[in-house]
């Protein structure tokens, strides 16, 4: 008898120290679009994924034991699966996240979001040998003893590799060989964007101080068309300015004003190319009265002019 998707995904779970089977009432709202689970272990578990929440579902994830020691790498949202066109559904922007497999999370899917994620985990001496001798560049990913957490942007080279992993066929010739190798080239270029972060450790993260950094994201996030006054983002995060922006950047790789900005360039681009307002009525629609100078700070962000970006089929 045939798996179902979501049969594979409690599957999954499962191996990985997930309790999602333990609340199978609970995650009934989780409509599963795609699954797709390449077993590469010990030395990696790659997994491409695609739901809707149809009601706000949230449980602890335990530190997962699967791959040892190592890191969780998730791809968020990189790629099309063909619910996009449904307005109601929300989701965050397009990002990748850096975490050690020991962290305990709460995992959440809010109501009517749409998550896409294509997710690494890979263990840390197998990693170790890839990075070669630039491993010391990255010293502190291999501390057990350290909690952190990094987010980074999605570059176009990373965004083309998920869409070749995510596009890949079942008949593609040595499956376990094509997925190891796209995987490992995506890590290529994480790893590469991360080594032009500012040099240094980074500050062991509580996890109350990893919740009050994602709280100021997420305001920021909802309030692109006006910053935030940064006395309203120090109250939600409990902070002072110093520790906050010091945070901010470790966890980002960007200042508050740095990210805010991408931010928008990001909605700019997606309002370009999707929803096809023109320059002037995305510029206005984020605020900017000055289409010069948004002209300007979308080619900074995004590397061409925003109406040639809109060109782009």
């Amino acid at each position: 008898m045939a798996v179902t998707p979501k049969e594979q995904l409690l599957q999954l779970a499962a191996k990985l120290g997930v309790p999602m089977a333990a609340h199978a009432g609970e995650v009934a709202p989780l409509h599963l679009h795609h699954i797709k689970i390449v077993d590469l272990l010990p030395q990696m578990l790659v997994m491409v994924r695609s739901l809707v929440a149809q009601e706000t579902i949230s449980f602890q994830r335990e530190p997962i034991t699967a791959v040892g020691q190592g890191l969780l790498i998730s791809f968020q949202n990189a790629f099309d699966d063909g619910q996009e066109g449904t307005a109601e559904l929300r989701q965050e922007p397009p990002h990748v996240r850096v975490m050690p497999l020991h962290l305990a999370s709460e995992v959440s899917f809010p109501k009517h979001s749409h998550s896409k994620q294509v997710t690494i985990l890979i263990e840390a001496t197998y990693l170790q040998e890839l990075l070669g001798n630039e491993r010391h560049k990255f010293e502190y990913l291999f501390d057990a003893a350290r909690t952190f957490w990094i987010e980074d942007f999605l570059s176009p080279a990373i965004s083309s590799l998920v869409d070749e992993l995510v596009n890949a066929t079942g008949q593609v010739s040595l499956p376990d060989f094509y997925y190891r190798l796209k995987s490992v080239a995506l890590l290529y270029h994480l790893f590469d964007n991360l080594s032009r972060r500012a040099s240094g450790a980074p500050k062991q993260l509580s996890a109350p101080e990893i919740e009050a950094i994602y709280r100021v994201r997420n305001a920021m996030a909802a309030s692109l068309t006006e910053p935030l006054p940064t006395e309203e983002l120090l109250n939600l995060s409990g902070m002072n300015e110093l520790k906050l922006r010091k945070l901010f950047t470790q966890v980002f790789g960007k200042g508050l004003y740095d990210y805010y900005q991408h931010l928008r360039m990001q909605e700019a681009a997606r309002l370009l190319k999707e929803e096809r307002l023109s320059v002037s009525e995305t510029g206005y629609r984020l605020g900017f009265s000055n289409l010069s100078y948004f002209g300007r700070l979308f080619e900074a962000h995004v590397g061409m002019k925003p109406k040639k970006w809109s060109r782009i089929p």
